[in-house]
């Protein structure tokens, strides 16, 4: 079955993701994944709220946490949400050579999100012996802030492949869904991560 779907700029829809019935069946089809998603997140965060006092006489989220190097990490993956918005809108005017740039520089920041995560739990197992098994606190925070971790691994996975996949394709109707949906998660586990910023974070270093 061809996907050739080749998109001609003075044809172009305004919204080649949603073109074609495919299109808008990945597109609904998203939206009922990152239902479920939400509430599995939802259940993390509840648990670790119940569970962040639960420290066993070790570390608590105030000794641990420094906002400067989570501030950083923040800044990163809200950039990279930025840039992810500027690849979109490439896509949308068919400069694929555009949308491509904007979507490495957005993998550039998400790798850099996940190497400075490696290196704050590092240096909480190290210099602090606060690991997953340390306290319930542990538990509920290895598990909520690693999970997210997971998901930016698997969505920088995802981009490298799509990106790889369709480098010599150019943009099509075929695989402008796939570019957009990439995107529609990527602003997700942002803003996922805004809330573990907030909940974890800030509410851990004022008590």
């Amino acid at each position: 079955m061809s996907h050739d779907h080749s998109l001609n700029p003075e044809t172009m829809p305004n919204e080649p993701e949603k073109a074609t019935l495919e299109g808008k069946n990945k597109f609904l089809g998203f939206w009922f994944f990152l239902g479920g998603e939400t509430v599995l997140f939802a259940s993390l965060f509840g648990t670790y709220i119940a569970l962040r006092n639960s420290t066993a006489d070790g570390p608590t989220a105030n000794e641990l946490f420094g906002l400067e190097l989570v501030f950083i990490m923040t800044m990163l993956l809200l950039t990279s949400s930025l840039t992810s918005v500027y690849a979109m809108y490439h896509m949308k005017s068919n400069d694929f050579k555009k949308m491509q740039l904007w979507l490495g520089i957005t993998a550039i920041l998400g790798f850099a999100f996940l190497a400075l995560e490696i290196y704050e739990f590092t240096h909480y197992i190290v210099d602090y012996d606060f690991t997953f098994r340390s306290s319930a606190f542990g538990s509920a925070f290895y598990t909520l802030v690693g999970f997210h971790g997971g998901h930016v691994t698997f969505g920088l996975a995802w981009l490298i492949a799509i990106m790889v996949r369709n480098a010599k394709r150019g943009l099509n109707l075929y695989n402008a869904p796939k570019f957009y949906t990439f995107s529609l998660y990527w602003h997700f586990i942002d803003v996922i991560w805004v809330f573990i910023f907030t909940v974890v974070y800030l509410m851990g270093k004022v008590g």
